[in-house]
Parts: C-alpha cells; structure tokens; sequence
C-alpha cells in the first residue's frame, strides 16, 4: 500500500529510512529523536557530529547503524506559536525534503513520526493534516512506499469538527447494534423534513445538502449486466479520461496489484480495494454499489466502514488518504491493497 497508517515504534519498522524528528543540533534529545538515537547506538550520535546541525525544514542523512531501517533522515520541524510564525509551511517542508532525500536514493519504502506533534506543540490533528496532504501530493507522482507511524492512539486525533460529524453520521445510520433505535431515528428526522415544508417558520433548521446523481438508463444497465469487475473498472476510467496510473495511485493501489487485475479478467479484488477504486473514480453512491457488485460485495448500514464510506461519498469527498485517516481513526480496515 503507498500509504499506510500503522501503529508501531519507529524504531523497530522495517523501511528504507525512517524520518528522525530532530532537534536543530542532530545531536539527539528526547521523545522520537531520543528513542531512535538509543536503538542506533553510539555510531549514529559519531556520524552527526560531521553534519553541522540542521535548519527547520530541511532535512539530512545517515546510515541506521542498529536500527532495522538503513537509513535515518533527519528533519528539524517547527516548534507552534500559534501558527503565525510559517509554522505549516516549515512543517510540510520536513516531510517534502525528506521525501526528496529518499527519492534521490532510490528508496522503495520510508517511514515518518507525526513530526512536531510531540514536545514541540504542534496541535496533533493540524501535523497530521499536514502529513496527509504532503505525503498524499508526493505520491501522486511517485512510486514509494509510505509509512505515518503513531505510537499509540492517543498520539491520533483527527479535528473535532470532522470526528463530531461523522459520528453523528454513524449515528444516524449505523444500525447493527440498535436497529429499531436507529429506523425510529430516520423515520422521525424524514416527518420532521416534510413537516418543515409545511410549517415555513421551522426553515432555519440545518439540513443536508442534496447531492446530485448521475442518473443511469436502463440501456445502460441492461448492457453492463455481464461486465466482470475489471472490465467494468477499466471501461470507469476510460469514461473519465484518466489514465491507469492516475487511477492506482489516486486508489492508493501499488502499480503490480493493478497490473494483475488489468490482465486477468475475472480478478476478484477485496472490499478495501475494490472501494478504494470507486473512490479514485469519484463515482456516486449507485456507481460505488454496481462496481462493488461485480466484485460480490456491498454497502452495508451495519457495518461501520461502510457507514464511513458512505459519509464521504455523499459529502463528495474523494481524497482517499483523508479518507483512510479518518478510518484509522474509528480502528477500521484502510482502503487499497
């Protein structure tokens, strides 16, 4: 997967590099930076002494001595004063230069923190905004894998607005646990819709915007009954003029998964996968059902990540590490390989 969210201690991941959350010295200190220094040994610390400290932003390399990674590039990130000193720029320099230095050596996999979350005091839920985006741009043109490594889950935090609003989402709609509780609930905010049409006074109260819909002919339908998953995925993207590694890696699907589903007609890919195309496809909720069709799954309001799926499609959100970071979040499966 060109994306993975895990949790683990960076010092044990196995990668091409893992990102070091440096002080401006690179001469090791606490948190990450202390951790990654302990696991290295004495010939990391030697090694640093010959680089001359680093600038915020920038980002320099050294070997990983004993540590699983081969590699260990270091970048200084900003230390938040509320945002008003370049702090998000500075922050997304780290990860872009760090990117940069593990391109030019030709790694295949790297490894990050949430750099600057730490005792640096950037708000976790911004860094990883950050994160996302930088690492989520660098992918779109390049073939790497890359790993956001979080300690635990409270070093996770997706923003307030977003985790209130898909919970009340899953709210709304999740039904496995309480399936009366939930019908009664749908049913009393429809009354409530087609009570306000009739009552003008009560149209201040909020609701949902209406999504458009393609609407699809029964022409269409009819011709499409024999398509098998992979040819009704080709043919999407050929519909929408992109092209196939535009698609993988907007699916977050490494170029040898899709080279398999390419050339084998009656591939069955997983729900994960399968999703994730539908995803980078940008297709509506009818469109994500009918290519998850061919492939023997469907959406469900009993399952949590289909809800989540969902929350996004109908909101027209199709930016699939955002996607994949707000699944993390709820410990679902993520969308790709």
């Amino acid at each position: 997967m060109p994306l993975e969210i895990i949790r683990n201690d960076i010092t044990k991941v196995y990668a091409d590099a893992i990102v070091n959350a440096a002080n401006s010295s690179l001469l090791g200190g606490g948190g990450v930076d202390g951790a990654i220094h302990r696991a290295a040994g004495p010939e990391l610390l030697a090694e640093c002494r010959t680089l001359g400290g680093c600038q915020v932003g920038q980002a320099k390399i050294t070997k990983g001595y004993k540590l699983p990674a081969k590699y260990v590039i270091h970048t200084v990130g900003p230390v938040w004063h509320g945002g008003k000193n370049h702090e998000e720029k500075l922050l997304a320099d780290c990860y872009m230069n760090s990117l940069a230095l593990a391109r030019e050596h030709n790694f295949e996999s790297i490894a990050f923190p949430l750099i600057s979350s730490g005792t640096f005091g950037y708000p976790k839920d911004k860094a990883l905004k950050v994160a996302i985006s930088v690492i989520g741009d660098f992918l779109l043109d390049n073939e790497m894998t890359v790993y956001l490594v979080v300690f635990d889950k409270a070093s996770f935090a997706l923003s307030e607005k977003l985790f209130s609003s898909i919970a009340q989402y899953i709210d709304d709609n999740y039904i496995e646990e309480h399936p009366v509780a939930s019908y009664n609930r749908l049913k009393e905010r429809r009354l409530l819709k087609e009570y306000c049409l009739e009552e003008p006074w009560l149209s201040s109260i909020e609701a949902p915007a209406p999504v458009a819909k393609r609407k699809r002919s029964l022409d269409d339908v009819v011709k499409q009954m024999d398509e098998t998953f992979s040819q009704m995925l080709l043919r999407l993207i050929d519909e929408r003029g992109m092209t196939d590694a535009e698609t993988y890696k907007k699916a977050n699907i490494d170029r040898k998964l899709f080279s398999k589903i390419r050339n084998d007609l009656y591939y069955k890919p997983s729900k994960p996968t399968a999703i994730a195309f539908a995803i980078a496809l940008s297709l509506n909720l009818d469109e994500t059902r009918d290519l998850l069709l061919k492939a023997g799954f469907a959406l469900s309001n009993s399952s949590k990540f289909d809800v989540i799926i969902q929350y996004f499609i109908e909101d027209g959100k199709y930016n699939i590490f955002e996607i994949n970071e707000t699944l993390f979040a709820f410990d679902q499966n993520l969308l790709g390989n």
